[in-house]
């Protein structure tokens, strides 16, 4: 029996990053990711005597590409300041933004049947410009300034809105290119052109493409890395099922963002 103030063995944090990344999370869900809610988190990880090391466990469609990065910077931010290793594992998904947290690690390991990639920025909306007209209602918008109402969904698409998102899009690809580009240096074994189209592979084609370094899974890869006397000490929760997130008494921002999360994971195919 190990007393806990004489337990002098490594320890290895393992942080779990569970869900959609967006600047608001909560409600009645326990899941998501923001820089807010994650920065205590990180902080308790990376603070840990006899830290031996940080594993990511990474289980995300994506979100914003804002809180991606503010995230992900934290994270290397302490890694680099305390001179730990951090290695993600992935689970059912490190997609877009959730790709954008795991290249935060030095190392990514992935289950054969894990989805990584959608090196991409998406926007999408609807237009309703036709369903006021036949419902006979007049909408009335005033504004000072030219571009106050970009993107306006009751009226029909201008060509100089969908001009300007195109190149706040390609911007935001661009960002984030770079940073696949710079943690990854000298691992990709395809043309970006290929890897960078918003695809997303399984993790057994994504260690072939040198988005991922190797298969596995938390468990055995933390044995392998930091032997077996490696103290684990779990950070964050599990993604629980998409039901039990449905509970009675939701406000109608709750239940949006769930549908925004069920979206974003039905557009993996999960």
């Amino acid at each position: 029996m190990r007393l806990p103030f004489l337990d002098r063995r490594p320890l290895v944090a393992v942080l779990r990053l569970s869900g959609l990344i967006a600047a608001r999370t909560g409600g009645f869900s326990p899941t998501g990711i923001s820089a807010a809610s994650m920065a205590p988190l990180i902080d308790r990880a990376f603070g840990l005597k006899r830290l031996a090391g940080v594993v990511l466990v990474v289980n995300s469609p994506g979100g914003s590409p804002v809180q991606s990065s503010l995230v992900a910077q934290r994270i290397r931010r302490l890694a680099d300041e305390k001179k730990v290793p951090v290695i993600a594992c992935v689970e059912d998904a490190a997609a877009s933004g959730g790709y954008w947290l795991a290249c935060a690690a030095d190392e990514i390991v992935a289950d054969p049947a894990s989805i990584l990639g959608s090196i991409g920025v998406i926007s999408a909306g609807f237009g309703l410009s036709d369903v006021l007209s036949r419902w006979g209602v007049e909408r009335r918008l005033y504004t000072a300034g030219t571009e106050k109402s970009f993107l306006d969904p009751f009226r029909p698409e201008r060509p100089a809105d969908l001009e300007r998102l195109q190149g706040l899009l390609a911007e935001l690809h661009e960002t984030f290119k770079a940073w696949v580009r710079a943690r990854r240096d000298g691992k990709l074994r395809a043309p970006e052109e290929d890897l960078f189209t918003g695809r997303f592979w399984t993790g057994k084609q994504a260690v072939e493409l040198g988005l991922a370094d190797r298969l596995g899974e938390a468990s055995a890869e933390i044995k392998a890395r930091f032997g077996e006397q490696v103290r684990v000490v779990p950070i964050g929760g599990r993604r629980p099922p998409w039901p039990v997130r449905l509970l009675p008494g939701m406000s109608a921002e709750a239940l949006l963002s769930a549908a925004e999360e069920r979206a974003a994971w039905a557009r993996l195919g999960l």
